[in-house]
């Protein structure tokens, strides 16, 4: 594997997203060697089929404060890898919630998922 390649080509893909990319960055080197000892990984692409999200859904979350006034926040639902079941992982409403922290967390909800033996993929939103 090919780290900082792949670290650099996710980099371009997604600028700004430093807790996507890092949570990436640090799966990445904790699986380093045993990936590396399995060519097999490399000609199935497993890590780029894992890094990237299946989808992301961003819609409109319109609402109406104590004082009538509207409000209209951005919603989003990020979709990780989905081969071994349907995706799953919690929601989170914050104001400093943005799409790196989802991504980045629902990054990690696969492999939850996975260790904990739950047959889903990783979902946040």
């Amino acid at each position: 594997m090919n780290l900082e390649k792949i670290m650099t080509d996710l980099e371009q893909k997604h600028p700004g997203e430093v807790e996507y990319l890092q949570a990436v960055r640090e799966v990445l080197e904790s699986v380093e060697e045993v990936y590396n000892q399995n060519p097999q990984f490399e000609s199935a692409g497993i890590v780029e089929r894992l890094v990237e999200p299946d989808r992301i859904l961003t819609f409109r979350v319109p609402w109406v404060d104590d004082n009538n006034k509207v409000h209209v926040n951005i919603g989003y639902r990020v979709q990780f890898n989905n081969a071994i079941g349907p995706y799953k992982g919690g929601l989170r409403f914050h104001p400093s919630v943005n799409l790196s922290i989802l991504k980045f967390l629902g990054f990690e909800q696969i492999f939850k998922n996975s260790l904990t033996t739950l047959p889903m993929g990783g979902g946040k939103g």
